[in-house]
């Protein structure tokens, strides 16, 4: 029981003492480190299982040398950040596989890759065509981006010279049938207003696994019943349709009075909604 306990608590003190190290060390996520944070966290595991298990002939010694390659490595870190002469010694440098469409054969064998490889990591980035890449670079993770020819570029807002609304982080306001008043605040927003909104939705909190309000403030619900269909808020659509009939009253006013001074009236007032037309269709239309 002696050897037992003696090892819970090793076990349990590195636990947590790897977790600190670990955590200092970066929050890279695993498939996006490189070869040397790898062989880093490698080494930190075995010793910490050694140590753990009592396989190290010399407990002290496994402790000072877990502490040396932490130290180490966090000290190698920081030179990188440094100096990127020490940055690529360590990491190694980006290597440009395809420049201006064209493959770059030999930089292809340097990072030993084949053509067929290559072909895999383009249509891992929705590049199923060679022809539509303009550019595609190695990073010293490993990781290919691609960087696709211009005609071949999806079409944007901005190339279509139109303004779209600003989009803000959903919040979370329901998680599991429970209502998170927190981040019900942070938009401004109370449970009343939660309230009426699944009250209109025809749900009940209980039967609401998640349930988002988006930047423009409507309510997205996930239900546990996935055979109840939500109906999808329409207020801004709603908005948007309303005022178009208005704006398209007041053209049908203008053309049937044959009173010139309400006709005039009718005209203002319809250029006037057709501005508020364009200044709000960013915001309801997206």
């Amino acid at each position: 029981m002696q050897n037992f306990g003696v090892v819970l608590l090793r076990v349990i003190i590195l636990y947590f003492l790897t977790l600190a190290m670990i955590r200092y060390m970066g929050r890279t996520s695993l498939w996006k480190i490189t070869i040397f944070k790898f062989i880093n966290y490698m080494v930190i595991a075995i010793m910490v299982s050694l140590i753990s298990l009592g396989l190290a002939p010399n407990m002290a010694f496994g402790f000072v040398a877990l502490g040396i390659w932490f130290l180490f490595s966090i000290a190698l870190d920081y030179l990188s950040i440094k100096s990127k002469w020490v940055h690529d010694l360590i990491n190694g440098k980006e290597t440009v596989l395809i420049k201006e469409g064209k493959v770059m054969e030999e930089n292809l064998k340097e990072v030993r890759y084949t053509g067929e490889e290559l072909l895999r990591e383009l249509r891992s980035k929705n590049a199923f065509n060679l022809s539509d890449v303009e550019f595609a670079l190695m990073e010293d993770t490993g990781e290919i981006n691609v960087l696709l020819k211009p005609e071949r570029k999806p079409v944007t807002p901005k190339d279509l010279n139109r303004e779209v609304a600003p989009i803000s982080e959903p919040q979370t306001v329901i998680l599991d049938g429970t209502v998170l008043d927190e981040s019900l605040t942070s938009i401004g927003l109370n449970r009343e207003w939660l309230n009426t909104q699944l009250s209109s939705a025809g749900v009940s909190l209980d039967n609401v696994f998640i349930g988002q309000v988006d930047s423009s403030g409507d309510l997205f619900i996930d239900l546990f019943d996935d055979l109840i269909q939500v109906p999808k808020p329409q207020v801004k659509e709603l908005l948007y349709a309303t005022i178009s009939k208005v704006h398209s009253d007041l053209l049908s006013f203008s053309l049937e009075t044959k009173n010139s001074k309400a006709k005039k009236m009718y005209s203002r007032n319809a250029n006037k909604m057709k501005k508020v037309i364009d200044k709000l269709e960013p915001y309801l239309l997206r």
